[in-house]
């Protein structure tokens, strides 16, 4: 049944609004026409619109193959995000684990957070962990400042998964493409396109170099997730339901606010994104709401569908059929993706709580 918008009453829920309202602002920063021209500056652009026009092409000609009526799975502009995507983890952007020591490279231990200098706090420095070299005749000090201004991250290009999606959705909208920030309650954070040729919001990854695999992070690492609310220029959206097929399963408890709560403070980001917008881009992205809740609402329906499948008349479960495999999780080592819950559903830690911020 539809839920019908409620205001937040008590303090659990005005925290969760004002959180929401204040991660609302990330992707408006991605339409600065300064740091656009700075992020174009930085993409080889003949080497992606190539690679783009070789896999379109062959999309065009395997679409052909099958019948005149027959249309390719991406388009061109997919296919150049694809084509950044590529260029931005294996070659642009690095992660980071535990940086190396500044004077001999040797590696370093974690320390804990220092307070960020007033250096670091004009580049959107909120926290800063702090390291020190392990070779003992040196034990030369580091500061990671996790930055959150995307101008930094161009020059920096080095990051976890707070950096790398930052960086790369602004990268995605330099060259055109319609972007959200993904922001899931259980620290980790990622991209959306939207994908014209197929009328929908693409799951992206830059971390993983992950494409349309939103099933990666509940079936591939064994996360466990709350919400995960996608924020555009446009507004904001509860996309939890794409990526958490089996709530009973990889679901958290969602206890920060009423569900009605949390769809009057989306209504309340999206009337705020889009009060300044024509009739006619308002009435496309009604549209593509109402597009977006039905794909949402059936997977739903397709979850508990294949529940009902898997229970034969016995009522004992039945063997089921082969299911698709997620990877687990790439980036970062071994250690820190189990101290996440990141490592897959075969982690004996895959049930502890965050050790630190994406």
């Amino acid at each position: 049944m539809p839920k019908i918008p409620s205001p937040p009453q008590d303090a659990s829920s005005q925290r969760f609004r004002n959180n929401l309202i204040g991660l609302s602002f990330k992707p408006t920063n991605y339409e600065n026409p300064g740091l656009l021209d700075e992020a174009l500056a930085v993409i080889p652009l003949d080497r992606i619109y190539g690679e783009a026009e070789d896999e379109s092409q062959l999309l065009q000609a395997k679409a052909a193959s099958i019948g005149p009526n027959a249309k390719p799975e991406w388009g061109y502009q997919d296919c150049v995000i694809r084509a950044l995507l590529r260029w931005f983890k294996r070659t642009f952007f690095s992660f980071v684990n535990n940086p190396p020591c500044p004077v001999c490279a040797a590696p370093t231990v974690a320390l804990g957070m220092t307070p960020p200098t007033p250096e670091e706090k004009a580049r959107s420095a909120t926290r800063v962990e702090l390291y020190r070299c392990s070779a003992s005749q040196c034990r030369a000090f580091e500061r990671f400042p996790r930055y959150g201004d995307v101008w930094t991250l161009l020059q920096t290009r080095r990051g976890r998964c707070g950096e790398w999606a930052d960086c790369f959705s602004m990268l995605c909208r330099a060259v055109g493409g319609r972007v959200r920030w993904v922001w899931c309650a259980e620290d980790h954070v990622w991209t959306e396109i939207y994908s014209e040729q197929q009328k929908r919001w693409i799951h992206v990854d830059a971390c993983e170099e992950a494409w349309d695999t939103p099933r990666l992070y509940a079936e591939g690492w064994g996360k466990k997730m709350s919400y995960c609310i996608a924020f555009s220029a446009d507004g904001a959206t509860d996309v939890t339901r794409r990526y958490v097929r089996d709530a009973a399963k990889h679901g958290a408890d969602r206890n920060r606010c009423p569900e009605e709560v949390l769809v009057w403070i989306t209504d309340e980001i999206k009337k705020l994104r889009r009060e300044n917008l024509s009739k006619e881009d308002r009435r496309r992205i009604i549209i593509e709401d109402h597009r977006e809740e039905k794909e949402l609402r059936g997977y739903v329906v397709r979850a508990l569908a294949a529940e009902i499948g898997r229970i034969n008349l016995s009522g004992q479960p039945s063997t089921p059929g082969e299911e698709q495999k997620v990877p687990g999780r790439a980036s970062g080592t071994q250690e820190w993706r189990e101290a996440r819950g990141e490592a897959g559903n075969g982690s004996p830690h895959n049930d502890q709580p965050p050790r630190e911020g994406h």
